[in-house]
């Protein structure tokens, strides 16, 4: 039995102290222990790494602090238009659904995209047409109301300004904080299958429809058996020019490098050299994984995972073999 691994995210950049109460960091980081624990149940369970991905997400976006699904952020048009990527390294099978509106989990769209509609990407109202046809559960505007995303819109919405996670981007490019709203999941089951999946709300005040790199497969998600399963977060036009995710994998199938050294070249050599910025986690057939991710000083990013590994006996865990990383023990939580 091989090794198996999951690793999420909520979303990379910066939330300065002043922003961050110890309770609201408490919930973040109890939010994100509940998907990690619950995608983990299914590998432990020997679930296909598919099922393990779209499990966690469908936990991030029912809770209202992430921006994916419930919590996902206001548009110039003051509604959600929401994105969501899916990929299988086994198949190569993958479906995205991009500007989708009142659906309660755009990770099980896409899910259906890939596995029921003969194609990889649908978007806007044709999407929420096949979401009623597949049965996928709708939900009214009030649902995906809160009032932080509220406010954050009303602070900037007649104004060309748009904003990441928590903050307000202006003409002049200054940042109170920088957090990337984008959740991700990667895993490997213990046939050493991957799988990647990332859903995100976007930017808010975003319009024309804007789409980032979150559901184009191959720049915010990617997983090949060959070589990683990657989920980004980041400023996603850059992600999108940088064809980010395959790039990884790119880098470990043609130059021979190795998941780590591979996704520090493309996080913090080629995306600088496009101002990019952000993150992203990964994750290869023999369960290894890795997270890199641009932060400032005194930022905060969230990352939990787990691995385990063969026992004696087959289908069993060694639990001195299994770990749950923490926050601020193997992250580095800085605040």
């Amino acid at each position: 039995m091989s090794k198996f691994t999951i690793v999420i995210h909520g979303g990379a950049g910066t939330i300065l102290r002043e922003h961050m109460t110890g309770d609201l960091e408490a919930a973040y980081t109890e939010g994100l222990k509940t998907a990690v624990d619950t995608g983990f149940a299914v590998l432990e369970q020997g679930g296909a790494a598919i099922n393990a991905v779209k499990a966690a997400i469908v936990v991030l976006e029912d809770n209202i602090l992430f921006n994916a699904g419930r919590g996902s952020v206001f548009t110039k048009k003051g509604v959600q238009e929401m994105d969501a990527a899916i990929m299988s390294g086994a198949t190569l099978e993958a479906g995205a659904v991009a500007g989708v509106r009142n659906v309660r989990n755009p990770i099980m769209l896409a899910t259906e995209v890939m596995l029921h509609s003969n194609h990889v990407f649908l978007s806007g109202k044709g999407a929420n047409d096949f979401a009623i046809k597949q049965g996928i559960k709708l939900e009214p505007d009030e649902y995906f109301f809160s009032q932080f995303r509220y406010d954050q819109w009303q602070a900037i919405r007649h104004s060309d300004d748009y904003a990441l996670d928590h903050s307000v981007q202006t003409n002049s490019n200054e940042f109170p904080d920088k957090k990337f709203g984008t959740v991700g999941a990667v895993a490997c089951d213990i046939n050493g299958n991957i799988a990647a999946a990332t859903s995100t709300g976007g930017m808010t005040n975003k319009k024309y429809g804007r789409i980032g790199d979150t559901p184009i497969i191959g720049s915010g998600t990617y997983a090949n058996n060959k070589t990683c399963a990657i989920s980004c977060t980041g400023h996603g036009e850059m992600f999108i020019r940088a064809v980010a995710s395959y790039d990884v994998s790119c880098l470990m199938e043609y130059k021979g490098m190795n998941l780590e050294d591979a996704m520090n070249e493309v996080v913090n050599v080629k995306l600088p050299k496009l101002e990019g910025e952000g993150g992203m986690i990964g994750v290869d057939a023999d369960g290894n994984w890795s997270l890199n991710v641009q932060s400032a000083p005194g930022g905060l990013f969230i990352e939990t995972g787990r691995q385990a590994g063969p026992c004696d006996g087959p289908g069993e865990i060694g639990s001195s073999q299994r770990r749950l990383r923490s926050v601020e023990e193997h992250v580095g939580l800085r605040l």
